[in-house]
């Protein structure tokens, strides 16, 4: 699932939750003057923009700078464009990957340029949502079979007169194209442009207590803010979203994974172990996401805060 420049995570990834042009040009050419810097203690990680990944990068940036010693920097890079920065050492590492297959085969397997580097610990998951206030007035409404008979509730004045499917990003991993038109509902997909802007009329509609059906995921810190209810879609089967165009059947439960340029793998010292050891659980991203998010913590600041609060945790991380 799911930009650019490039900035420390202290003062970037804060302003990232802000952006909502996700579908701007590619910069990753602008590599990092630290990625794959040879003899130096230094890291660059690749930071995308759902806060979720933010948060991973917020706390492996400060445990790597305040207790190994290592200077951080990050940049900001599309899904798929990530893959081909850590191929070529424009960056070290991604923490959070949500199923690539093709990328994988052509750097892991192919070319093998880049490394697994293991689970995250947390499992992700795409689905439709409506708010939980909605189901309870409507509590059909969380078969898709249904959701035509609703189509009128979701209407808004960019759905051109269907009931409006809320994407976020067009860069994100999503089906939701081919899932209306392969299962003939009434919906046209409306892309509110990042996690950042989908979240903003998420919470207004909740504010007004207004239906919305909207492409969202698990792991994410709005749960506890706006509680949602998952659309059931048409099971999931190994293989049933092979053809992108064909696809209808619900999203897969994902385990998050990791991965590191090959050569920093083999070369990155205590930084390329620690960074295999990473693994947390759902609640522990939710919690530093929702500082951010949330809260208006920077993400030092709630890297610091976890760290201080986690210390079991993360010095098995260290060893």
């Amino acid at each position: 699932m799911r930009m650019r420049t490039t900035f420390t995570v202290a003062a970037g990834v804060s302003a990232l939750a802000l952006l909502t042009g996700c579908g701007a040009a590619d910069m990753t050419k602008q590599a990092s003057p630290f990625a794959n810097a040879q003899g130096s203690k230094t890291v660059t990680l690749s930071v995308q923009s759902w806060v979720g990944a933010q948060s991973n990068v917020a706390v492996a940036q400060y445990l790597l700078e305040h207790e190994l010693g290592y200077r951080v920097d990050t940049v900001q890079v599309d899904e798929v464009p990530a893959w081909d920065a850590l191929s070529q050492g424009r960056v070290d590492a991604i923490l959070e990957d949500w199923g690539h297959p093709d990328q994988e085969k052509r750097y892991v397997t192919d070319k093998k340029t880049i490394a697994r580097a293991g689970d995250l610990g947390v499992t992700g998951h795409i689905g439709w949502f409506v708010p939980t206030y909605l189901v309870k007035q409507h509590p059909d409404i969380t078969d898709w079979k249904n959701l035509n008979k609703y189509a009128p509730l979701f209407r808004t004045a960019e759905s051109g007169g269907k009931g409006q499917l809320m994407d976020g990003s067009p860069s994100y991993v999503t089906n939701d194209k081919a899932l209306v038109n392969n299962l003939k509902l009434d919906y046209q997909v409306v892309f509110a442009g990042s996690e950042a802007a989908q979240i903003t009329q998420m919470k207004q509609f909740a504010k007004d207590k207004k239906p919305f059906l909207t492409y969202w995921y698990a792991p994410q810190w709005l749960f506890k803010k706006v509680p949602m209810t998952e659309v059931k879609l048409p099971p999931y089967k190994e293989g049933c979203d092979a053809d992108a165009a064909e696809v209808a059947c619900a999203y897969p439960h994902t385990p998050l994974q990791k991965y590191l340029n090959a050569d920093f793998a083999q070369s990155g010292g205590k930084a390329s172990a620690f960074l295999k050891k990473f693994k947390w659980t759902t609640e522990d991203q939710n919690e530093v996401s929702l500082m951010i998010a949330d809260q208006k913590l920077s993400p030092e600041q709630a890297a610091k805060k976890w760290v201080d609060g986690h210390h079991s945790v993360w010095r098995q991380w260290l060893s």
